[in-house]
């Protein structure tokens, strides 16, 4: 009829086709088949568009990415006649009539499509079979770290783009705009991880059963802020190693200050070691933090060993001393360090003491040292201070072992020399 004819003369894209004629005119072919079966391989551009990193996790080796995939080819099945050379937009709806290409992402661990409120899928057609197919998709896969230098690392992590059912001779794939394929949103930002680059790179993978594929990279590289494990583990470990050269001013003869200020350093640093190692991967070879942590615990068993081996030769010289100044009474002469040694109280003076069991307390000493010097017109607590405060400097000359004297110099400079050689190294 006259009316059938006109609307065929006006513009498809702005009229509702008859029943008898699709506008895309899906049912007259088989898109089963690519577009060209037979012929060259179809050409398949692809861009992407990060939306954001979401993740990156060290114990699974993976990391979470969400982007906008989109896909450019020409099928010469779906073009249409349009006077304004506009395009039309569908939904997905449509994706399941037509062919569009079977890109998936290797070493994926994870993926899915966004679906609210609708599936977040847009496939735009031109007059001229041109197709633009594009997805909003997040995806989980593998990142191959090496953490030899955690956490002062930087991984390059990559993900990978192949169609899975079309070899090189059937489909091409391709960076659609070059190098400027690739683009990221301004405001990505990881919370241990500064990210330095972003590049897109193509190449080929084989497999023996099906051929060579055309495949592409997205690479990107994450530089650790170490700021985070500086406060967390290397700044504490220094402060143990520091805090265990506090015994070598303290008094040789305290042994339990000095024993339990090592026992506690030793154990403060194997809890900081733990709790590194339960926040990783439980890989076999050394890690640049195990090297500062092992290296700091060394320096802190040193030091208990240090006063270990104090404490013995002090014992053996005070033996010998003991033997030349022994009289046949069984009276022993010894200075007033030694004597408060051996019977916890402070002497004035040198003093002879007898190999007998001490007295319970130092009382009795006291009222024994007041009665030989009632005549005095000081009493004896004042006397002490006295003399205490006069012998400070000689006592503890005394009493400083010549083990505790070099281990105050050698401590501090082998570990100042260590933290320069380990921040040169990895940094």
């Amino acid at each position: 009829s006259k009316r059938e004819i006109k609307m065929r003369k006006l513009d498809s894209t702005k009229i509702r086709p008859l029943k008898s004629e699709q506008l895309l005119h899906i049912e007259d072919h088989d898109f089963a088949l690519r577009p060209g079966f037979g012929g060259s391989p179809i050409p398949v551009g692809i861009d992407v568009q990060v939306e954001s990193i979401d993740s990156i996790s060290e114990v699974d080796m993976d990391f979470t990415m969400t982007l906008y995939l989109r896909h450019y080819w020409k099928d010469e099945r779906l073009s249409f006649r349009s006077n304004k050379n506009k395009s039309m937009t569908f939904d997905g709806r449509l994706i399941k009539k037509i062919w569009v290409p079977d890109v998936f992402f290797v070493h994926s661990k994870r993926s899915f499509i966004h679906d609210t409120t609708v599936e977040n899928i847009m496939l735009r057609v031109y007059p001229d079979g041109n197709v633009l197919f594009s997805l909003r998709i997040t995806v989980s896969a593998m990142c191959f770290m090496d953490f030899s230098r955690f956490p002062l690392d930087t991984q390059n992590c990559s993900l990978e783009l192949e169609s899975y059912a079309y070899n090189e001779d059937d489909l091409m794939l391709y960076w659609k705009h070059g190098n400027k394929s690739l683009s990221t949103d301004e405001h990505i930002s990881l919370s241990q991880f500064f990210i330095e680059e972003f590049s897109a790179s193509s190449g080929l993978a084989f497999y023996s059963s099906t051929g060579w594929y055309n495949r592409l990279f997205i690479n990107f590289a994450l530089r650790r802020h170490i700021f985070f494990f500086v406060l967390q583990s290397y700044f504490p470990a220094m402060l143990m190693v520091m805090l265990s050269w506090v015994s070598f001013w303290i008094d040789r003869r305290a042994v339990p200050a000095r024993v339990s200020l090592g026992i506690t350093t030793v154990l403060t640093m194997s809890t900081i070691m733990t709790g590194v190692s339960a926040s990783m991967p439980q890989v076999s070879y050394i890690k640049a933090v195990d090297v500062y942590l092992w290296i700091s615990f060394l320096f802190v068993f040193l030091s208990v060993i240090e006063y270990a081996a104090v404490n013995y030769l002090t014992t053996i010289e005070e033996r010998k001393q003991l033997k030349k100044r022994g009289k046949a009474s069984g009276m022993y002469s010894m200075d007033a360090v030694q004597a408060m040694a051996f019977d916890g109280c402070f002497h004035d003076t040198d003093v002879d003491m007898d190999l007998t069991p001490f007295p319970d307390s130092c009382e009795e000493n006291e009222t024994r040292t007041s009665q030989t010097n009632i005549s005095n017109a000081d009493t004896p607590r004042l006397r002490r201070k006295r003399s205490l405060k006069g012998n400070v400097g000689r006592i503890i000359l005394q009493n400083n072992h010549v083990i505790d004297t070099y281990s105050r110099i050698i401590f501090p400079s082998v570990y100042i020399v260590f933290n320069f050689f380990y921040w040169g190294l990895y940094m």
